[in-house]
């Protein structure tokens, strides 16, 4: 779980309800018709622009902003290392034995076809294809939120123009230009809110795991690539950190 991603909405939240409080009651800024005109319209809009199946899909990616747990490259790469030594040695079925302390999905099925006995370039070209779908997916997420944090303003601008129309056209009855001002301006609050709290942020943050999901599956690829091919451990290590910054690399062979 992304504790960050947690801390700075509800943060945000806090800091806002808290000013809020402190100038008056909270339930002034609680306006039904207004979260209507804003979160349905947002919805519909991007609906209107994305496929059914693809807007809830993107909310279902979206978990990654908050539910992930980030693989730290260099452990990777040790991990790859110590499997082509044993490989090495033993043979690439010995690997089959290793399986039980991998936890990534897409690392224990491309394994899985290494010891099966896939030739090292198909299977490269297969996980490349995969990773490639993957940032895809990606990407498609990430711009949907983009796209929903684009039109909330806007419908939070229509509910603003609604508020006034209303207002303008009740201004011999003192008592209704309150409710329709509230419309109004709270609609483009709500809008504000959702673009830049939630939907754009957590867009920035997608794409940040989308890029440290692809570097872990590009060293597993590769990595297993070297390994179907025998290549010596040092060399698998000296071609995974490419991959990492210098300042990240560390030799699994300088510890022993």
């Amino acid at each position: 779980m992304d504790l960050a991603t947690i801390l700075g909405i509800v943060s945000s939240f806090v800091l806002m309800a808290t000013a809020i409080m402190s100038g008056g009651g909270i339930l002034l800024f609680i306006n039904i018709p207004s979260a209507i005109i804003v979160f349905g319209g947002t919805l519909g809009a991007t609906l209107v622009h994305y496929p059914f199946k693809d807007v809830f899909g993107a909310l279902a990616i979206a978990k990654k902003t908050v539910f992930h747990q980030e693989e730290n490259p260099q452990n990777r790469i040790e991990q790859l290392v110590r499997f082509a030594g044993k490989s090495r040695k033993e043979g690439i079925l010995s690997l089959q034995a290793v399986m039980d302390e991998i936890k990534d999905p897409f690392f224990i099925k491309s394994l899985q076809m290494a010891v099966d006995g896939q030739e090292s370039e198909d299977l490269k070209s297969m996980l490349d294809r995969e990773i490639e779908y993957i940032q895809e997916r990606h990407e498609k997420g990430a711009d949907i939120l983009v796209a929903m944090g684009t039109y909330a303003p806007a419908l939070g601008m229509i509910g603003t123009l609604i508020g006034l129309v209303q207002m303008l056209q009740t201004m011999n009855d003192p008592s209704t230009i309150g409710p329709a001002m509230a419309v109004a301006l709270l609609t483009t609050f709500y809008g504000a809110i959702i673009a830049n709290i939630i939907c754009m942020p957590m867009a920035g943050k997608l794409k940040n795991r989308s890029q440290t999901e692809i570097l872990d599956k590009t060293l597993v690829a590769e990595g297993l690539r070297s390994i179907l091919e025998g290549e010596n451990p040092r060399i698998v290590e000296q071609k995974l950190h490419a991959f990492i910054a210098p300042k990240l690399r560390q030799s699994s062979f300088n510890k022993k």
